[in-house]
């Protein structure tokens, strides 16, 4: 049986329909001070949603956690003092109650939150009713069915007044992004959906200040409706993720400088193509981290078994084997060969470093 979103318009009160919409505002709200000097500056440069994390899901113990409901009305006198919308992130019933409570006017649900439908079933649950916009992120893995999932379980609970946020996708391999953008999900939502808003997450897909300006023109041009942006007032200084916000005034360089196009351009042009060429080439990166990873714990077994590094016999067969391929897939077999010499020979390097330890 096929499932749909029953939508309608996010309709936020003073917030103009027009791309983007900028959500922004620290990674956390840390003292009442930091968020009133933030949220000044931001609102002083015409931003109109403050975002802060005020129950900080964190990978391991020991970090900074959030204020959790003390910083509450700290978010409350953002409202009253700058006229801005407010949004959250919850992950309980309980943040819900309290959030809703304190008059947060947008929710979000996080990446370890949307991937457990359990959670998000009794978020679901304990909006029955309310009618508030909730912004899902894509969950932690690359895991569209996930990401759809947790949508209609929103809807199912009443909620018509729906988002979804793109913050990109974890790896277990080193690579450009703290998280990978990976497009094509993003596409392939808006796809099922048309009719749902997309904004983008540069801060956590990128996870460095200098990656944000970048990911936020790339969302632009692939049409999505906004962007959230972590902005802290002395970045360097915050609590958390302190390498991917950037001040209230750095942000405004970097909106102020987004080329904002009509229309999306189709996906034959010159320039889609180069996209399509940029994520094919994160790809093949985050693959060849991938494969050194594997040839370092080939180095691990060869070192405990004493063995050579080099296995001729294996490497003739890798050069042979895919060399064939090549051709098969409309290459020339010398350029596979030379692919495969330097693949071949920076595994040798990694290999001979592990091996020497």
């Amino acid at each position: 049986m096929e499932l749909d979103l029953e939508l309608k318009e996010l309709a936020l009160p003073g917030i103009e329909k027009k791309r983007p919409m900028v959500i922004a505002g620290p990674c956390s709200a840390e003292t009442e001070e930091q968020v009133m000097d933030t949220a000044k500056q931001l609102a002083n440069n015409g931003i109109k949603i403050f975002r802060a994390g005020v129950w900080k899901p964190r990978t391991k113990p020991g970090g900074f956690e959030g204020k959790g409901a003390e910083a509450l009305p700290w978010m409350q006198r953002v409202k009253a003092e700058t006229g801005m919308l407010t949004a959250t992130e919850v992950a309980t019933p309980e943040h819900v109650e309290a959030a809703l409570a304190a008059g947060i006017d947008i929710l979000w649900i996080g990446a370890r939150t949307s991937a457990n439908p359990f959670s998000v079933q009794a978020i679901a649950d304990a909006l029955k009713g309310v009618d508030v916009p909730v912004f899902i992120k894509n969950p932690v893995n690359p895991d569209i069915e996930l990401w759809t999932g947790a949508l209609l379980r929103l809807n199912s609970a009443g909620i018509q007044r729906l988002g979804a946020i793109h913050r990109g996708f974890s790896s277990v391999d080193s690579k450009l992004y703290r998280n990978a953008p990976m497009w094509h999900l993003p596409i392939e939502l808006k796809r099922r959906f048309p009719s749902l808003p997309i904004i983008t997450d540069p801060s956590h897909m990128g996870g460095r200040r200098d990656l944000i300006a970048p990911l936020s023109q790339q969302a632009m041009d692939l049409g999505f409706e906004g962007l959230m942006i972590e902005s802290h007032c002395n970045p360097d200084c915050a609590w958390s993720d302190a390498k991917q916000q950037v001040l209230p005034e750095v942000l405004d360089f970097i909106l102020d400088r987004l080329v904002i196009r009509d229309s999306v351009e189709a996906t034959e042009s010159i320039s889609q193509l180069r996209k399509q060429i940029d994520e094919l080439d994160n790809n093949l990166m985050e693959l060849l981290s991938k494969r050194m990873r594997v040839s370092r714990e080939i180095a691990a077994y060869k070192k405990l078994h004493n063995m050579t590094v080099v296995q001729t016999a294996r490497y003739s067969e890798i050069l042979d084997k895919r060399g064939a391929q090549g051709v098969l897939c409309g290459m020339n077999a010398d350029f596979i060969k030379t692919v495969y010499e330097a693949i071949h020979s920076e595994s040798v390097r990694q290999q001979i470093e592990i091996i020497n330890k």
